[in-house]
């Protein structure tokens, strides 16, 4: 069985590139790791928690998932309008897995800041999910 962690990985990743309020922000700037590199905005996948939740008729996963955004404007409205992009893209939609299924992706919280390099703002997004296959 594949990871259910690895397959909603894809799954947001997709779903974020497709999001054109997202992608007015941060054109294809969605990577797995921050690139220094790149122009900024940019947004990437973060770290994820996985705890097994299973039942009689179902093995299920809770994902916790953090994604963040990052930005190198003059104090925090274009980060805060990122997180809120990631946001409206992921808060309870319903995403296609390939072997797993889901109940759930909820947004839980979201922290800004200045990183410290003085220059770039920081929000961090953190989402769970509930995925389960049938048992």
């Amino acid at each position: 069985m594949a990871s259910a962690d690895l397959e909603l990985q894809g799954a947001i990743v997709a779903k974020l590139k497709a999001d054109t309020a997202l992608t007015a922000l941060v054109a294809s700037r969605i990577y797995d790791q921050p690139r220094g590199d790149a122009p900024y905005p940019q947004v990437t996948i973060g770290e994820t928690d996985t705890l097994r939740n299973d039942a009689d008729c179902i093995s299920g996963e809770d994902v916790y998932l953090t994604m963040h955004a990052w930005s190198r404007e003059v104090g925090f409205p274009e980060v805060k309008r990122v997180a809120a992009a990631v946001i409206a893209a992921l808060h309870d939609v319903s995403l296609s897995l390939p072997t797993n299924h889901m109940l759930a992706i909820e947004h839980r919280q979201t922290r800004v800041f200045r990183d410290a390099d003085g220059l770039t703002s920081h929000a961090v997004i953190e989402f769970a999910a509930q995925t389960y296959t049938a048992a």
